[in-house]
């Protein structure tokens, strides 16, 4: 997928332990090339989301660790770097969840993206209003308590706070969750524009395939804390083992449930 001249993010090997017993990610490996968008796939359960708080050294406050393997930025490992370090680098996660200082107005919630930075007042009030021209349904909520707003709302005020640590990469946790359709296209549509416009580099957890698979350009598949499948969006989409477990489409008509186990016995990668 990527040349090592232009591999932003580097996983290699990576293994994670919860609580010193439960084995969640088995020997991932993966890498994100600069200015991509590169998706991570999977059921609920299959260990995305552990992938995103091991790359962000997020999972010590979940007596998570990663036990092999490492990850690299920039060329450089970053596994034992803080969270706070790694904002300032450049890598921002956006959690599952839409998560908002609920109490907060939606403006204040943007700001305290820029906290990490060292930047003149006029430098920030730039930033923030170059948020509101990919938002501007912001813009006309500012003045509201973010907990207020809807979901579709307070995920792009996720998005827009990450925007205002200036990142080169944000690791993306299921933005669709709990979204309508329409919101949805929005959300996504806006993270295309970020990406050719602003450069910004996506690694996107998700559980719509179907949608992620139009707007990465690279896609890797998650089952059980392993990497089953990988391969370029527009292959993927067109892989029959993907369209049956994860598109919901079939080529055939509509199988039996013997049939079906007979298909799951010969999917590769079980």
């Amino acid at each position: 997928m990527a040349t090592d001249g232009n591999v932003l993010l580097k996983v290699n090997n990576i293994e994670v332990i919860y609580d010193h017993v439960i084995l969640v990610l088995r020997g991932v490996s993966f890498e994100v090339p600069q200015g991509g968008i590169v998706a991570l796939l999977g059921a609920n359960g299959a260990g995305k989301t552990t992938t995103l708080k091991a790359i962000s050294n997020l999972l010590n406050a979940e007596r998570g660790d990663v036990t092999k393997g490492s990850i690299e930025y920039k060329g450089e490992r970053i596994d034992r770097q803080t969270p706070h370090d790694l904002v300032k680098k450049g890598v921002v996660q956006v959690m599952e969840g839409r998560h908002c200082f609920e109490h907060l107005t939606v403006e204040d919630n943007l700001l305290t993206g820029a906290y990490t930075r060292k930047a003149r007042k006029s430098v920030i009030e730039q930033d923030l209003e170059k948020v509101y021209s990919y938002f501007p349904r912001l813009k006309e909520r500012r003045r509201s308590q973010a907990g207020y707003t809807s979901g579709g709302e307070q995920q792009m005020v996720a998005i827009g706070r990450a925007l205002m640590a200036q990142p080169s990469m944000i690791l993306l946790d299921e933005p669709s969750m709990g979204l309508a359709p329409q919101l949805v296209e929005e959300i996504f549509g806006i993270v295309a524009k970020l990406n050719e416009e602003e450069g910004v580099t996506f690694l996107l957890a998700e559980q719509n395939t179907n949608m992620a698979l139009r707007y990465a350009r690279y896609g890797y598949i998650l089952e059980s804390g392993r990497i089953v499948l990988d391969g370029e969006a527009s292959e993927l989409r067109e892989n029959e083992d993907v369209k049956e477990f994860y598109l919901g489409l079939s080529g055939s008509d509509r199988k039996s449930f013997r049939d079906v186990k007979h298909y799951r016995r010969r999917k590769r990668w079980l």
